[in-house]
């Protein structure tokens, strides 16, 4: 007996313990997960970019994560993460200006999480490339705040 491939996918599609399509409302919901998802980036890369601490806190969730060059950092709250965070002497010690994402691709959502693989990259002063880096953002919502939850880069 032959078997189309639609009806095979059918068949086992109701085997899964969950739906394989989205209603209208699901679709809709993720689309908006993924709007706010980029603005928090984009909220993200400014704050950085102007060099302000609580600016670049408040685009966050916390505690915050962030796993870079073999480490593991957690700031429990976003008075931590400022204390720790000097962008100024950041600048001054690596010849940093500014930054930018190159690639942004929305990789994974549901309504209130969104995983965004990105590649950015670091420029000096005279708009020389200092180094680009891979990464992966992990956007949420909580208590109707989106923000940066974990964020893992091939940067130092």
């Amino acid at each position: 007996m032959k078997t189309s491939g639609s009806v095979l996918l059918l068949a086992l599609s109701s085997l899964l313990p969950f739906s394989i399509t989205a209603t209208a409302a699901e679709t809709e919901s993720v689309a908006r997960a993924e709007a706010a998802a980029i603005n928090v980036m984009d909220a993200f890369l400014l704050a950085f970019n102007n060099r302000d601490e609580q600016a670049w806190a408040d685009s966050l969730l916390f505690p915050h994560v962030r796993l870079a060059s073999q480490s593991v950092s957690v700031y429990p709250d976003a008075a931590s993460f400022v204390a720790a965070m000097d962008l100024d002497a950041f600048a001054r010690n690596s010849g940093w200006s500014y930054s930018t994402w190159d690639d942004m691709a929305v990789i994974q959502s549901s309504a209130d999480k969104v995983h965004i693989k990105v590649t950015f990259s670091r420029f000096n002063s005279s708009d020389e490339l200092l180094a680009s880096f891979a990464s992966l953002y992990i956007i949420e919502q909580v208590d109707g705040h989106w923000g940066v939850r974990a964020r893992s880069s091939f940067a130092p």
